[in-house]
């Protein structure tokens, strides 16, 4: 007879008070659940960045159903094609002559074919001992002028090394090769999903000194996404790109500096002055930036008041840090969703400990996350920073950011404190909202 595990009103394993919580993973890893939130990027969104690229799926008809929809959501179909994987295929000896014939099959009906294709295969072919580099070296010999990327969409792999978002984002760059004459001006940034804002520290710190700024995500032709390459120093804000960027950095002889985005004062200044140091310039100024931060904050923290606040991970790289942030500045921050904590955050999540030992840190995957009460704080009266947090909480309010939202130092903690008081005043429809995969791309629901 099947038996309920668990049901609605117990949460234990799934939220701990931090006073009590693990570090850097405060629950234990089984069954999960997804929330509805879809904001973040997948695969196929990312895939798309690279200008030009046409990506192949090889995979089971039901997991070919998710990377279709999301081509679809995109209005993107034109730059999506598959070849459904068979049973029989895995036993009948054609599982590398299956996968050349039909990638080959599908470039040679294109009237204009792809500068690059990501060919991605699945869980099934890597268990299988399908021999990947063989079929891409026959691919290549046929369609010399195309790059074609290996690529994976392997969620069994997310438990042991890296994960899938840090595979991707590194075989983003993969066309990428050492140039035969390096711009020691210019400076590429790796692994963003969304461009920074052009008017942050960083992006103008290098501008303003006369140096070239290049992202995948301002590159409009593939040419453009070739001279990446030929930037003497790659910077990273995401941590998920740090992986990528650092084998990226050893192919092309270059350096590499990660300077992920964090809501600390002391974070923001030691990468900006680590920037500095790296392009030879004065060490930057900041007591403007900072007052008109504190400023910012102190007018939201006016307007908020003691209204509690829920954040989770998929907002902002560092969500420690900003909880914290928040907190010394007088915000109720009362709950963070969180599966796991980035090695950076230890200090902030130490000194959140013994401060605030009675905020509360709840999963974003954990199976009971199913039957979590969505409205535990006083449902809409909640602000969140964050799809899942918004969701979780059953409110209206909600700051709608992912990945950091492109926001980055002083002037990222103003335009936050701006969405914060923005969020606070006007309603949004969370159901509506949440439910567009990729925030930033262009999505067909309406």
């Amino acid at each position: 007879m099947l038996k309920r595990a668990y049901g609605p009103g117990d949460m234990s394993g799934a939220e701990v008070r931090i006073g009590q919580a693990a570090f850097p993973a405060p629950f234990a890893s089984g069954l999960e659940f997804s929330s509805p939130a879809r904001g973040v990027w997948n695969i196929v969104h990312t895939g798309m960045l690279i200008p030009g690229a046409h990506q192949i799926y090889i995979c089971a008809r039901g997991c070919l159903r998710g990377v279709i929809l999301t081509a679809a959501e995109m209005n993107a179909m034109e730059r999506m094609s598959w070849v459904a994987l068979e049973e029989t295929d895995l036993f009948d000896g054609r599982l590398e002559t299956g996968i050349e014939e039909g990638v080959a099959h599908i470039l040679r009906g294109m009237k204009r074919r792809p500068p690059c294709v990501l060919v991605f295969i699945s869980c099934v072919q890597q268990f299988s001992g399908l021999d990947f580099p063989h079929v891409l070296g026959r691919l290549r010999a046929q369609f010399p002028e195309t790059d074609f990327v290996d690529c994976y969409m392997n969620p069994t792999m997310r438990k042991s090394g890296p994960t899938p978002d840090q595979i991707m984002r590194r075989q983003l760059y993969a066309p990428l090769k050492r140039p035969e004459k390096r711009d020691p001006r210019a400076v590429s940034m790796i692994g963003n999903d969304l461009g920074l804002d052009p008017e942050c520290e960083l992006v103008r710190m290098i501008r303003e000194n006369g140096y070239d700024y290049r992202d995948i995500t301002l590159c409009r032709t593939y040419e453009e996404y070739k001279s990446l390459a030929e930037s003497a120093l790659l910077l990273t804000t995401i941590p998920a790109a740090v992986h990528g960027a650092s084998i990226l950095a050893e192919r092309l002889g270059v350096r590499h500096l990660d300077m992920t985005m964090s809501c600390s004062p002391e974070s923001i200044e030691s990468s900006l002055k680590l920037l500095a140091e790296a392009l030879a310039l004065p060490e930057p100024d900041f007591r403007k930036g900072r007052e008109q931060a504190e400023e910012a904050l102190r007018a939201a923290k006016e307007e908020i008041g003691d209204t509690p606040i829920a954040l989770d991970y998929t907002a902002v790289p560092r969500p420690v840090s900003l909880a914290r942030l928040l907190l010394d500045r007088g915000f109720r921050v009362t709950r963070i969703h969180a599966d796991v904590f980035l090695p950076e955050e230890r200090n902030d999540f130490e000194y959140l400990r013994k401060t605030h030992p009675e905020l509360t840190v709840s999963a974003a995957v954990h199976a009971k996350m199913r039957f979590a009460p969505r409205f535990a704080e006083t449902g809409n009266g909640v602000l969140a920073i964050g799809q899942k947090a918004a969701w979780f909480c059953g409110t209206r309010h909600f700051v709608n950011i992912v990945s950091g939202g492109g926001l980055y130092g002083y002037s990222g903690l103003v335009r936050l404190a701006g969405l914060m008081r923005d969020a606070f005043r006007n309603e949004k429809n969370t159901e509506e909202v949440i439910r567009r995969k990729g925030f930033g791309c262009e999505s067909c629901l309406t």
